[in-house]
């Protein structure tokens, strides 16, 4: 398992593999493990029945009872449509089978929209934990536009058996505030009625290019996202892997001042090296006791398991506690996503990768 992940790491396996954070140290943070539930929730204002299902989907799959997660996300038929989606793997346009493929995946839970799940729930949500998607970007209105609406109701999640309900922020956008509110409302009725909460911390303007520089992958500005979706009292916060930092020293100009900095955030509390922009996006999730699980990003075809196994190694040895990955598992094979899926819980599941 170890050494096929060392060749999948190719030319950065040493990079990846031996690097140890002197930014944020390693016991600084809570690093995932099997009694992850009672270690950070017990003491927390969580109701018994939020427990008892953060413990159905940590307790799950492949990777039960380790403290981290792997995530089957099918939601991109509504945020990306369903023909430009499922075009590749036709199958999935029946929500069974995207279902089918996170049980044989070995995931800990499927996340999906109302109609998918709701669908095959009285087969399915016994076997497996739903994370039902309450928010959508409607992606059909001339010209494009991008914000989230609510698609349903809590009732409806927690008749169909979720687990929990996942929503996404677009946090940067104008419509940004009333995002916060509606989720913020929602997530406080969904732990009333006994379901864990997942947030998609997205940043959305497009503001935040600059010289050809795409700072919505910043680790100064996804950070900030996490921030502000833990003090919304999300569990689990799903963010994109970082791949540069400084965001807001980019954006901010004398004319158009943005945002708030100290330079340590730069030269104390990270570094270039992907596994220290992670951290500081766990250290940003309450120095992780909100669970920080990274995107698998978009397929690109004959390299996504080797970039899969990548993000899995930077989010574990950051201090993560899992990968999120949908398109690149059910746009191929069932037989060749499932393999993928397992690929990412092998990096979980491998005592030789540590955490940083």
């Amino acid at each position: 398992m170890y050494q096929k992940i060392v060749t999948l790491l190719g030319a950065e396996a040493q990079s990846l593999l031996e690097h140890e954070c002197k930014t944020i140290r390693k016991d600084l943070i809570h690093v995932p493990g099997p009694d992850w539930v009672d270690r950070i929730w017990e003491h927390s204002d969580r109701p018994i029945r939020v427990m008892r299902n953060l413990q159905a989907m940590y307790g799950h799959g492949r990777l039960a009872d380790t403290g981290y997660m792997s995530i089957l996300p099918v939601d991109q038929g509504i945020e990306h449509s369903a023909g430009a989606s499922f075009a590749k793997n036709p199958l999935y346009f029946d929500p069974e089978n995207i279902v089918k493929l996170a049980i044989e995946g070995g995931c800990n839970a499927v996340a999906s929209t109302f109609g998918v799940l709701g669908s095959i729930a009285r087969k399915y949500a016994h076997h497996i934990p739903f994370i039902v998607k309450i928010n959508h970007n409607e992606f059909l209105t001339y010209p494009n536009k991008y914000d989230q609406i609510m698609f349903g109701t809590l009732k409806e999640a927690y008749e169909m058996g979720a687990s929990a309900v996942g929503a996404t922020i677009y946090f940067g956008s104008p419509e940004s505030s009333r995002q916060i509110i509606e989720v913020a409302q929602a997530f406080a009725m969904a732990h009333e009625l006994g379901m864990a909460t997942v947030l998609w911390c997205y940043l959305r303007n497009p503001g935040f290019k600059v010289n050809n520089v795409d700072y919505h992958v910043s680790a100064d500005l996804t950070g900030q996202a996490n921030h502000l979706g833990v003090t919304i009292e999300a569990d689990i916060v799903k963010q994109k892997l970082p791949e540069n930092n400084g965001g807001y020293k980019a954006i901010s100009s004398k004319e158009n001042p943005y945002g708030k900095i100290d330079e340590r955030m730069y030269t104390e509390l990270a570094s270039d090296h992907p596994i220290d922009l992670v951290r500081y996006q766990v250290a940003n999730s309450y120095m992780g006791r909100a669970s920080l699980i990274n995107s698998g990003g978009a397929s690109s075809g004959e390299g996504d398991l080797a970039q899969a196994v990548r993000t899995a190694v930077i989010n574990k040895r950051g201090g993560g506690a899992g990968l999120i990955s949908g398109r690149k598992a059910f746009q191929r094979p069932m037989k060749e996503g499932v393999e993928l899926l397992n690929a990412i819980q092998d990096v979980y599941l491998s005592k030789e990768i540590t955490v940083a």
